[in-house]
């Protein structure tokens, strides 16, 4: 009789701890890892973050698989410009992005020669240090690093192979109503709203990249445990994300 209390006392704990941790992913804060470069130099291949559910209020695509509960959003507070979000990719409502927010509804988007123009002015930019990025080889990539002027006066960094690349012209569009524009930081090597991503849903937003809880690159090798150590980047631990 005890040993079956136990059995069931444990399955109880078990499903309460289960519940809590969905309740926190779905209304509070969800962690992500950073898969690609195409955030650098905010943004590294292995960050791991934390995002705030509850910013930009609630979608279907705030709960796990997105279950079509209601459309819309509730409790909606949109984002501005110059966040950092976690959103669906809109051509398949399933896979997650992670962007800049540049375009809010209404503005007018144009690239040209790498410049980027926001309702008909060039933002400006100021050329600062080279950004360097070291492969497993130790082999040195290095790339010009802009700090760049949102309107409203938010600076960001941004890096650029050149002025001169495929994505550096596009054509000017004007963001519709309840959608939004997002761009890499790295300029060049971004897959965002000027390549296949267009433009995003309100609806289609997780929410808010907050900070960063955990952060490691490919120095150590895993089937190696005391080598472990080297892969953190100790340095970018609960960093915030601006």
């Amino acid at each position: 009789m005890e040993k079956d209390e136990g059995i069931l006392e444990t399955i109880k704990t078990v499903v309460i701890a289960i519940f809590i941790a969905l309740v926190i992913r779905t209304f509070l804060f969800e962690p992500f890892r950073i898969p690609s470069g195409s955030m650098y130099p905010t943004l590294y291949v292995g960050d791991y973050l934390f995002v705030s559910k509850y910013t930009y209020g609630y979608s279907k695509h705030s709960f796990p698989f997105s279950l079509p509960l209601f459309d819309g959003r509730i409790w909606d507070d949109r984002p501005q410009r110059g966040d950092v979000v976690v959103f669906k990719f809109p051509q398949d409502n399933s896979t997650d992005f992670i962007k800049r927010v540049i375009g809010l509804p209404g503005d007018k988007i144009k690239m040209e020669k790498g410049r980027l123009y926001i309702n008909g002015k060039m933002l400006e930019r100021e050329k600062i240090e080279d950004f360097v990025l070291r492969d497993e080889n130790g082999n040195a990539k290095r790339f010009n690093q802009y700090i760049e002027t949102l309107p409203e006066g938010k600076k960001h960094n941004i890096i650029e192979v050149s002025d001169f690349e495929m994505v550096d012209d596009m054509p000017e569009v004007t963001i519709p109503k309840d959608n939004y524009f997002m761009m890499g930081d790295n300029r060049d090597q971004s897959d965002d709203s000027r390549v296949s991503v267009g433009f995003v849903p309100a609806e289609n937003l997780i929410g808010k990249a907050r900070f960063l809880f955990y952060s490691h690159n490919d120095e150590g090798a895993w089937y190696l445990p005391w080598t472990w150590p080297k892969k953190i980047r100790w340095d970018r631990l609960f960093d915030k994300i601006s």
